[in-house]
């Protein structure tokens, strides 16, 4: 059995054969069982574990003991596992290490509000884009994602943005970084549509994404995207300068902003 594999689910590296006893090797193979937790898995059994991480099961069922044992891992009264409480308190930890929250879950309910769909913020984590705060609004249809869930950043309207501004040189994005904004037409769900910006830190750094995203059908009008993409400009430059940035290339953004580029994004994205 290859143990020198890749978990299919997260991507996470397994632990090398060759260097079982080594401690690395050890945290390897625990960061693959929690890896090996889908955003769907409320519960996984020992033999699952082992067919996802490719781990023997004596060896996933030593890890889990030590995991359950730290808080990362509950053992169930049916004998399935399921993720313990201590992500959670490591999770809001890294929310506060961004020193954006309070800024940016005041202005997504506004957004939300004023727009009627769903307001998030993504950051990015390596080839991934992690909902960091989000909020729904009260309409029946919408599109419903929770914090903490996770998508790969080459899809996605908020992709586009973590990958323009935290890869400068890629060619790919110089659009997106000169008129900061970008758009997708069902790139990660068919029926889905959604607008994002960037939010700057004091010195320029990006602090993430913020992104509206709605049913395709109602996104598919020119002047709704619009808004969109307007009121997330205006949103984005003010959080950039409660950060201490500056507005001003926000203030362009939305002077620059022409409703035939949206036209014509939109067309793009409906052959999508």
């Amino acid at each position: 059995m290859d143990e020198n594999q890749t978990s299919p689910n997260r991507g996470l590296p397994l632990a090398v054969a060759s260097d079982a006893s080594s401690g690395v090797a050890v945290l390897d193979r625990a960061f693959a069982i929690l890896g090996a937790f889908g955003p769907d898995d409320e519960r996984l059994s020992l033999t699952e574990l082992s067919r996802r991480t490719n781990l023997y099961k004596s060896t996933v069922l030593r890890l889990l003991g030590a995991l359950e044992h730290g808080g990362f891992i509950r053992k169930l009264q049916d004998g399935q596992y399921a993720i313990g409480p201590e992500p959670l308190r490591l999770a809001a930890i890294f929310q506060r290490s961004f020193r954006v929250g309070p800024v940016i879950e005041n202005l997504l309910e506004q957004i939300s509000r004023e727009l009627g769909e769903t307001a998030s913020f993504y950051v990015r984590q390596g080839d991934r884009r992690l909902v960091l705060y989000r909020v729904e609004p009260a309409r029946a249809v919408r599109v419903s994602i929770g914090v903490g869930d996770e998508f790969p950043i080459d899809r996605g309207a908020s992709g586009k943005v973590l990958l323009a501004f935290s890869e400068p040189g890629d060619q790919r994005w110089e659009e997106v970084r000169e008129r900061l904004w970008a758009v997708s037409y069902g790139e990660r769900e068919s029926e889905t549509a959604a607008a994002s910006v960037p939010v700057f830190g004091a010195t320029g750094e990006l602090a993430g994404a913020l992104t509206l995203s709605g049913p395709r059908q109602r996104f598919s009008a020119a002047p709704t995207m619009f808004a969109a993409i307007a009121t997330l400009l205006k949103a984005a430059g003010q959080a950039t300068e409660i950060l201490g940035g500056s507005r001003a290339r926000f203030d362009a953004g939305i002077a620059d902003l022409r409703m035939e580029q949206v036209i014509a994004s939109g067309a793009v994205g409906a052959q999508d």
